[in-house]
């Protein structure tokens, strides 16, 4: 519960003049010990004392793999999309869309994908369709891998669904490559340095998700890095959010499992 507003006194204030005489006298005061200060060192106070991590079970064996696979290093190269002399500027965002929903049939064609309304609004997007309900989003572009060069950040709706499709795009021997994939329930998305940052709502209300995608030159790769839960302090109500989902994880493009997002 936030701290209450301090309430005003009911008693009628000073006058004016004594108020600004008392004030006089307080600088003349701190004017004469600081005349007097010699330049000492003084003691802030005391400091609370140091605690340890304490490190619990010892003998515990630990893991030598992860428990599940979330393929956070993976990587595709975006079939049937070319790069005009390597500039991604050049590239379509809808053409890389409809890349995507041609290499996932699953979860965009038929009466039980669970993205199948996206993959039949993308017929929007082209000459004669109603550029209102086309679900790409306006691309971004940024040098998110460090090479000098503009990467493609792309955003759509997977509808039905309350979630959004976040991908980052990169160049690499003449071929576009998606280096990061995240599906996810998403009320700001921001890009900062070489990382994508992702907020998400949270079913508790004041608190939100929020992710954070850095690429790594070793992987060549975005990995997930963060993966936090903080405090807003703004949201009157809470949503239940979907699990953020890498490229080949459960509820990925592509998977069998079906999306863990509650409208």
């Amino acid at each position: 519960m936030p701290p209450s507003r301090p309430r005003r006194s009911g008693r009628p204030g000073r006058p004016v003049r004594t108020a600004r005489t008392t004030a006089a006298v307080a600088l003349l005061l701190a004017t004469a010990v600081a005349c007097g200060d010699t330049g000492a060192l003084r003691g802030a106070g005391a400091t609370p004392t140091a605690t340890s991590p304490a490190r619990l079970w010892p003998n515990l064996s630990p893991a030598a793999s992860p428990a599940y696979d979330f393929d956070e290093a993976d990587t595709e190269t975006v079939k049937g999309v070319t790069v005009p002399g390597d500039d991604i500027h050049r590239v379509d965002p809808v053409a890389v869309v409809r890349a995507e929903i041609a290499a996932h049939p699953s979860d965009y064609k038929g009466a039980k994908a669970p993205y199948r309304v996206t993959g039949d609004r993308v017929a929007d997007c082209g000459k004669g369709g109603d550029r209102g309900a086309c679900p790409v989003l306006k691309p971004y572009y940024r040098d998110l891998t460090g090479d000098g060069r503009d990467d493609l950040t792309l955003g759509f709706p997977l509808l039905p669904t309350k979630m959004t499709a976040v991908r980052v795009y990169t160049v690499e021997k003449h071929r576009l490559v998606q280096v990061m994939a995240n599906d996810d329930a998403v009320s700001g998305v921001e890009l900062a340095g070489h990382s994508v940052i992702i907020r998400s709502p949270s079913e508790l209300a004041g608190y939100e998700y929020r992710v954070q995608w850095t690429w790594d030159a070793d992987q060549k790769a975005m990995l997930l890095t963060h993966d936090e839960f903080l405090r807003t302090g703004s949201r009157k109500h809470g949503v239940r959010r979907a699990t953020p989902t890498a490229p080949g994880s459960p509820g990925a493009p592509g998977s069998s499992a079906s999306p863990s997002a509650t409208p």
